[in-house]
């Protein structure tokens, strides 16, 4: 392992190993650039063009050094365009509950998850009734998540995801588990199926409203009629 020497003041310098770290900023795998070593208390900066952000380390006495300033600074989980029309609550209280997870407030993460998953199968679910229909908007906004997706949720691949998904949400927000072999990394992968499936009935209902049946008829380049 390669090591360079860095400034300690009056003209002195130190070799100090060359490491990748997670940068705390960028979030990339970077080989920090060092400024300045004092006192065991390292000042670097990220190379990647587009961060070059300054951070401290601090030396663990055996010549290696981990980040101590600034604290992890968690990353965001992105959604598509498709997901943010539907639910833009969803994706704001999915990445609070990310964030929770990240610095490790496990006890309530999975809570934030729960929440996140009702607003996204609610606001589904309003998308698809038209404003006139005032009283079974309040009628989903007001019933049970298990009830809306077991009566009201009409996409089979849907509802099987989703349903499991709130079994394991119903665990996090009670004192007793049910599904004593799950955690959160199974909430959060049903979640992310739930949002694909979502993803995929919008964005076919879109393409066959664009392509309905029968705009080809006549149509002697349609491949489908050679």
């Amino acid at each position: 392992m390669s090591s360079v020497s860095v400034e300690i003041g009056l003209g002195h310098t130190h070799g100090v190993k060359q490491v990748a770290i997670q940068c705390p900023f960028c979030h990339a795998k970077v080989t920090p650039k060092y400024l300045f070593l004092h006192e065991g208390v390292l000042f670097a900066f990220c190379p990647n063009s587009d961060c070059n952000k300054h951070f401290v380390l601090n030396s663990n006495g055996f010549g290696d050094f981990t980040i101590i300033q600034p604290n992890y600074v968690p990353t965001q989980k992105l959604f598509s365009d498709t997901i943010k029309r539907v639910s833009d609550d969803f994706t704001i209280i999915y990445n609070q509950a990310y964030y929770a997870e990240q610095v490790s407030l496990n006890q309530i993460c999975g809570v934030g998850y729960r929440k996140a998953l009702e607003f996204l199968i609610k606001d589904y679910l309003l998308s698809g009734i038209s404003e006139e229909e005032v009283e079974k908007k309040e009628c989903i906004k007001n019933k049970l998540l298990g009830k809306c997706i077991s009566e009201d949720v009409t996409n089979e691949q849907i509802k099987i995801v989703a349903k499991r998904a709130a079994w394991l949400g119903n665990d996090e927000t009670h004192y007793v588990r049910k599904w004593t072999e799950k955690d959160v990394s199974h909430l959060k992968q049903l979640i992310e199926l739930t949002v694909r499936w979502i993803e995929n009935e919008i964005e076919t209902r879109a393409l066959l409203a664009d392509m309905p049946e029968g705009s080809n008829i006549g149509n002697r380049n349609d491949p489908t009629e050679r």
